[in-house]
């Protein structure tokens, strides 16, 4: 059964098999998480983000690819770009968020990662509600866990802000 839980800090110094990025469609870095990850996991990260987006082009919104960690204590570092709030309806926008996370899973599942940690995907410069991102990430990684039992081990909701953590909090208790 895997286990989900939450935790105050900085997603790149958590020590999972994979770590999400909450990236832009370019792979090339940026502000808040993206920018973190890309800086500390040095140059590897970039060159390979520079290789995908030559090969396909940017990322669309609600796919995900993987990368190497480079110097960060992950293995792999999954890049996925969230839905900017207002840009498309709400319906597609959640849809477009859970998609974030189902794709982040399998690439995981796919590299056989007993780990996964997540940043709150969209919740800063792209403005998606805190509150309904925490229940769509929760609802969606509740959902494919139940469908790919035994695949991940341990599901992680990394917060930087306290009131962020209290969220996935109660959510996960209920």
């Amino acid at each position: 059964m895997t286990r989900l839980e939450a935790i105050q800090g900085d997603i790149t110094t958590v020590d999972a098999d994979v770590i999400v990025n909450a990236a832009n469609s370019s792979l090339l870095g940026g502000g808040g998480v993206d920018g973190a990850i890309h800086r500390a996991g040095g140059p590897a990260i970039l060159a390979e983000c520079k290789q995908i987006v030559a090969r396909q082009g940017p990322l669309p919104t609600g796919q995900a690819v993987i990368t190497t960690a480079g110097e960060l204590p992950a293995r792999h570092v999954v890049h996925t770009v969230g839905p900017i709030w207002g840009k498309v309806g709400e319906r597609e926008a959640v849809e477009l968020l859970a998609s974030c996370y189902r794709n982040s899973l399998v690439l995981a599942s796919g590299v056989d990662a007993r780990s996964v940690a997540f940043p709150s995907i969209s919740t800063g410069v792209y403005r998606f509600p805190k509150p309904l991102a925490a229940r769509t990430a929760v609802a969606t990684v509740h959902d494919w866990v139940a469908h790919e039992p035994g695949t991940i081990e341990t599901v992680v909701f990394v917060s930087f802000r306290p009131v962020d953590l209290e969220l996935y909090e109660q959510l996960l208790k209920s």
